[in-house]
């Protein structure tokens, strides 16, 4: 993880105080020792040292924020651009798309994407939502053992391939696709937090592991967007937006920023699906109570037909159970910014040019903004009682001009597959499965096996 060096006594801002320096660390190594081997606990331990810390990596020095109203500004303030350590790293996957750009570029970006997920074009995604979560759930057989992790990820692949791109050729290989995210997950939260600069370039087995698997990923990119280009059809979907579209000035879109928009296309819309609506099993087979008023809930709307998008308006215990799901076991645990001037947040001085971490896995942990903050606890989320929550301290999809853009998107499918799964299938963890956290750029399970038995 890299930062601008900054002693404690560059404060220049009137009243402005320099944030207090996490303690322990070693005298070279600083905190990034303790951040790569249990980074979740280390993150989450901030919050007794201050709203705004310091920490040492290596020579360098990096910021944390741990207070909700805090992260609401750095997200809201043109002082915070999209960067740091978290965002130079996922350059090598992402490139230069809406996830990574900043300032003009970034809003270029924004708007010729931003159509694409409009109301009326989810309720047409929706469509293949529902085929491809029944036809996922139809491949289930009563008695047996799954993988639940690499099961949805195939579906969500499929779906995203289906409705955002409409190429039928990625899910057939959908299982190569979430084998190479996998790893590439991995070498890429180690280049974040080791800052090994040219190590980068040691073949070492995992890092030889990591750059196949990148390329890999890169070159069905590449076959996805030529084999759209050489059909010469047309499709109302987000791929479709990216060839055609111009922005203001008439300038389309170039092969390699439509390349790096469908790479964030299937980040977002497999991986961090997959693994919120894997959790979210996992999670309702410990609390039985909710799984039985989930299925409960559906049964009544549909009278046992296969849920549709027109049915989410009715399955407010459903929403509930993915946004407590989101809350406890978040996909994306960790962002970073860069300051782009000298300012103040929190009346702590923040210098030009350093990096800013916040981790939204601490923050909706936080037993300041959420009482019994470890429980799975859906009903939270009800009318009754989500006003309780500190604003800011729940924010699964960002906020402001940063918000992602296919929020309503993934909301609608992850309810559309657990609307469909759930009052099918009961799930139960078996001998063998590790519901523990494999850390990456994202958190997902390492091996979540449950036995699929027939309601």
């Amino acid at each position: 993880m890299t930062s601008a060096s900054v002693p404690p006594t560059t404060a220049r801002a009137p009243g402005a105080r320099v944030p207090p320096l996490v303690p322990g660390g070693l005298p070279l190594a600083g905190h990034a020792g303790p951040l790569l081997r249990d980074p979740l606990a280390f993150l989450a331990s901030l919050r007794d040292h201050g709203d705004l810390v310091r920490l040492r990596l290596g020579p360098r020095t990096a910021y944390a924020v741990n207070a909700p109203e805090l992260v609401g500004t750095l997200l809201k303030r043109p002082e915070y651009e999209v960067g740091g350590p978290l965002w130079d790293t996922l350059e090598v996957l992402l490139g230069k798309g809406v996830a990574t750009s900043n300032g003009r570029e970034h809003r270029r970006q924004r708007r010729m994407i931003q159509p694409a997920f409009r109301p009326e074009r989810i309720a047409e995604y929706a469509k293949v939502m529902e085929e491809e979560a029944r036809a996922a759930a139809d491949r289930w057989e009563a008695g047996t053992t799954v993988d639940v992790g690499a099961h949805l990820f195939a579906a969500a692949v499929r779906i995203v391939s289906r409705s955002l791109l409409v190429v039928d050729s990625i899910g057939r290989t959908a299982d190569d696709v979430s084998a190479s995210l996998h790893t590439v997950f991995e070498g890429l939260y180690r280049r974040m937090v080791l800052s090994v600069g040219p190590l980068h370039r040691v073949p070492t087995p995992a890092q030889r592991r990591f750059e196949r698997a990148l390329a890999d990923l890169h070159r069905l990119v590449d076959q996805i967007v030529a084999e759209r280009r050489a059909s010469g059809e047309q499709h109302p979907d987000v791929l479709a937006e990216l060839l055609a579209g111009t922005d203001a000035d008439g300038r389309p879109l170039d092969d390699r920023e439509v390349h790096d928009h469908v790479v964030s296309l299937l980040v977002a819309g497999a991986e961090n699906v997959a693994s919120t609506i894997a959790w979210t099993f996992h999670l309702l087979s410990e609390h039985p109570d909710h799984e039985k008023r989930l299925v409960e809930e559906v049964n009544a709307v549909t009278g046992g037909r296969p849920v549709s998008f027109a049915d989410l308006g009715r399955l407010p215990h459903t929403r509930n159970v993915v946004t407590e799901a989101m809350r406890i076991r978040p996909a994306a645990w960790i962002f970073t910014r860069r300051s782009v001037a000298e300012t103040t947040l929190g009346g702590y001085l923040i210098p030009a040019g350093s990096d800013i971490v916040y981790s939204p896995y601490a923050m909706q942990r936080d037993p300041r903004s959420f009482e019994r903050h470890l429980e799975f606890d859906p009903d939270r989320w009800t009318p009754e009682r989500a006003g309780d929550v500190p604003e800011f301290a729940m924010m699964p999809f960002g906020v402001g001009n940063r918000k992602c853009p296919g929020d309503h998107f993934s909301l609608a499918e992850l309810a559309i597959l657990l609307a469909t799964f759930a009052p099918r299938w009961r799930l139960s963890p078996v001998e063998g499965t590790d519901s523990g956290t494999k850390i990456g750029i994202t958190l997902h399970p390492k091996r979540l096996l449950m036995r699929v038995e027939e309601r």
